[in-house]
């Protein structure tokens, strides 16, 4: 029996000519057996110099075809491409293939969908195999317990997504941790494959896909002052970053979340882990954007879900500016109805401008309370709500603030980071660079890029004080 074997890119119209003609071989004698590979077009190149380079053939295009003497034993035999096999298969049995130019592109086209359906399907099944491994840092805070639900319930990552949770922190909170594992468990959660408490610093991270930094300072400037605070963190961070490199995986995400030094923490990760990928360490500031769209809700005597597009500038658990003039209301009741889709500018539907240029700008104090002040659910559904929108995508055209190492965009100062606007799309963000920001905005982010600079000189100074041979 002769197995002839067939591979060549996904998109390739000779392959689909080679492939039709070896369809009906198979068909119409009894002892012609095909086997069909097709390989992503952007993996082709290095797939078929690997198998040449291992079987000695020298070829250089789609497909390539080749003959298992099941019989005999030993390498198979290169046929070579297309025109190869219509030789072979005019010489042997006298039968050739007439297939058209446009029927070969339909077909490769065809084969392109087949291929990328079934690649995504491999995909689902491996991610049930291989659970997506969650690593929660000071993991005894509140915010953990309300988080642990809403990665278990199957909306974040999807409902065929299996994870496995890892709760880390200190010797002194073990019996909290192992109190929320068995709480867990209790809960017997389709898609959490398990749980579980770790407290060696050594073993954190380990194959990590997601880190979560919850790590806090009780901030008391009575007892502390705010350089050694800034030092407290930094020390934390520069534990935590060697660790993430050694142990984790290299596309690991990395989320700073918390009432203190949100990013601060994403910078100092970044910093003394240089290899960890910058564009997936990030600064949550979603809670932000909720307490201000509630605040507008109210105000406006409107549904939450219809105020869009509020933007969060600057560091998220210190100084920073609540942007509304890219906001938009939907379903708002005014003169004027539309569609679902139909939006309006929330300054336009604000007449009483006093309130916005005052009351609401020194109402921000009165958000930052709450927003501090929350016991874990707020900052719960805000980190759960990024997850899905970087794994998922989030809504077409709404803007998204997250802390993110910044490039120089919006002429902000390169090296920190800093809260702004971007989209999620295919497992990655972008910066929304496309938004035009007045004269005001822009004096506004100057100085709270200066804010956020002075902390990471000051971050970096007291670690080299501490230990300089270290920081050389």
């Amino acid at each position: 029996a002769t197995v002839a074997m067939f591979t060549g890119r996904a998109n390739c119209p000779y392959y689909a000519k080679a492939e039709l003609l070896a369809d009906y071989l198979q068909t119409n004698l009894p002892n012609f057996k095909v086997h069909k590979i097709t390989q992503h077009p952007d993996e082709w190149e290095q797939w078929l110099h690997d198998i040449c380079e291992t079987n000695g053939w020298e070829h250089t295009q789609s497909p390539i075809i080749w003959r298992e003497l099941l019989d005999r034993g030993g390498k198979g035999q290169l046929l070579g491409g297309l025109h190869d096999f219509l030789e072979y298969a005019q010489q042997y049995y006298a039968i050739t293939s007439m297939m058209l130019s446009e029927e070969m592109l339909s077909i490769a086209e065809e084969n392109l969908q087949a291929h990328l359906e079934i690649v995504k399907e491999d995909e689902e099944i491996k991610s049930l195999i291989k659970p997506i491994q969650i690593w929660i840092t000071s993991a005894s805070a509140p915010v953990c317990y309300h988080l642990i639900p809403l990665l278990a319930n199957g909306e974040v990552f999807g409902m065929t997504t299996e994870i496995s949770i890892h709760l880390f922190d200190t010797d002194q909170s073990k019996e909290i941790l192992c109190s929320i594992v068995m709480e867990a468990e209790d809960m017997a959660f389709p898609l959490l494959r398990s749980i579980s408490e770790h407290t060696e610093i050594d073993q954190a991270f380990i194959e990590a896909d997601i880190i979560i930094v919850l790590d806090d300072v009780l901030l008391n400037l009575e007892v502390k002052s705010l350089e050694d605070y800034i030092r407290e963190v930094s020390e934390i961070c520069q534990v935590y970053a060697p660790l993430i490199e050694k142990n984790a995986k290299n596309e690991v995400k990395v989320i700073s979340s918390g009432k203190t030094f949100a990013n601060l923490k994403a910078t100092m990760i970044r910093t003394y882990g240089p290899s960890i990928r910058p564009e997936n360490i990030i600064a949550i500031a979603t809670s932000w954007e909720s307490a201000a769209k509630a605040m507008l809700a109210r105000k406006l005597n409107m549904d939450i879900a219809g105020v869009k597009d509020v933007i969060v500038w600057g560091n998220i658990t210190g100084s920073n500016y609540i942007d509304l003039s890219h906001t938009k209301l939907y379903g708002y009741e005014s003169a004027i109805w539309g569609p679902a889709n139909f939006q309006r500018p929330l300054l336009k539907m604000i007449y009483d401008s006093e309130w916005i240029n005052s009351d609401f700008l020194s109402a921000q104090s009165t958000l930052s309370s709450r927003v501090s002040r929350c016991t874990g659910i707020l900052p719960a559904h805000a980190i759960a709500t990024v997850l899905q929108y970087w794994y998922h995508g989030s809504p077409s055209g709404e803007i998204i603030s997250v802390g993110i190492l910044s490039k120089g965009q919006f002429c902000i100062p390169e090296g920190i980071t800093f809260s702004m606007p971007v989209r999620f799309q295919n497992g990655n963000w972008e910066v929304m660079t496309e938004l035009e920001i007045n004269e005001t905005t822009q004096k506004v982010l100057g100085r709270l890029s200066h804010e956020l600079v002075q902390e990471k000189l000051v971050a970096l100074k007291e670690i080299k004080e501490m230990h300089p041979y270290e920081a050389e």
